[in-house]
């Protein structure tokens, strides 16, 4: 299975079970063994992990998997989860330079459906979703990790 198809086999799963559960990332990693990012409302703790393992469990019964909460370098994967982040730090890894360049941090400052603006360095970048190779949030510009805004459900510690 593509890692397209293995994402889609997923959520189709968790939209059953577990229909608050939302799948950041997909990815194929080591030899035989799937990645899963996943959030929720108020957070993932290790409860939602271990029931994601087990709804999943059949599914990809031929591979390994790693079920984990996005952290402060949450994935972004949509273009819904760009325009849920405007005004936060994020990295954009392109498939191919873009002048010369294929790794571009900045400013969310703009997100369509078609392409990410990033106010980087030399002046604001748009690029179009296909090119985009790999994304995430960067810290709060606090310096404190911040997976998108304070929540009443999560405990510090």
């Amino acid at each position: 299975m593509t890692t397209e198809t293995i994402q889609q086999a997923i959520e189709t799963r968790l939209a059953r079970v577990e229909p608050d559960v939302e799948v950041l990332l997909a990815e194929r990693v080591a030899a035989g063994t799937v990645r899963l990012v996943i959030d929720r409302p108020g957070g993932v703790d290790l409860g939602t992990c271990e029931r994601v393992t087990g709804h999943l469990r059949e599914l990809l019964a031929e591979t390994g998997l790693e079920v984990s909460s996005p952290g402060p370098e949450r994935p972004l994967t949509r273009p819904d989860h760009f325009r849920r982040f405007l005004g936060r730090r994020a990295r954009v890894r392109t498939h191919e330079p873009r002048d010369g360049r294929r790794s571009f941090t900045g400013e969310l400052v703009g997100a369509s459906d078609e392409e990410v603006a990033l106010a980087a360095d030399a002046g604001v970048v748009a690029i179009p979703y296909p090119e985009i190779k790999r994304s995430n949030l960067l810290d709060a510009p606090n310096g404190t990790p911040d997976a998108g805004g304070p929540s009443p459900n999560r405990r510090g510690g």
